[in-house]
Parts: structure tokens; sequence; C-alpha cells
């Protein structure tokens, strides 16, 4: 399999995550789709910004 260029480069979600913050969202998690180029910015207290463990949330 030849070497490709990556579709998503670091620069670019530090980029995406700096606009996100300075538009005033606390960031919780960032997913990236490497085939697309898509990223996606999940803002704190969203549907999507749980961790996945529910302890979390009691050990807090």
């Amino acid at each position: 399999m030849p070497n490709t260029r990556a579709t998503v480069k670091q620069i670019d979600v530090t980029r995406a995550v700096k606009g996100a913050v300075a538009a005033g969202l606390a960031v919780a998690r960032v997913e990236v789709d490497q085939r697309t180029g898509k990223i996606v910015i999940f803002p704190e207290g969203g549907q999507g910004a749980s961790t996945g463990n529910e302890w979390d949330e009691v050990l807090r």
C-alpha cells in the first residue's frame, strides 16, 4: 500500500478547536474521520459529551 497524504492534519484540528474556544465553547471531545476529513467538536454539557463511564459523575 503506497503512502498517501493525510486528509486531516494536526493544524486543522488545532484551528478548529481554537475557533470553538474563541466562540465561547468549552470543548469536551473531538472526533476526526480520516476518510472524509470531517472534524466534529462536542461541547461540554452537550448530548454527545458523555465520557462513557457513569462513575465519573458519581465521583465528582
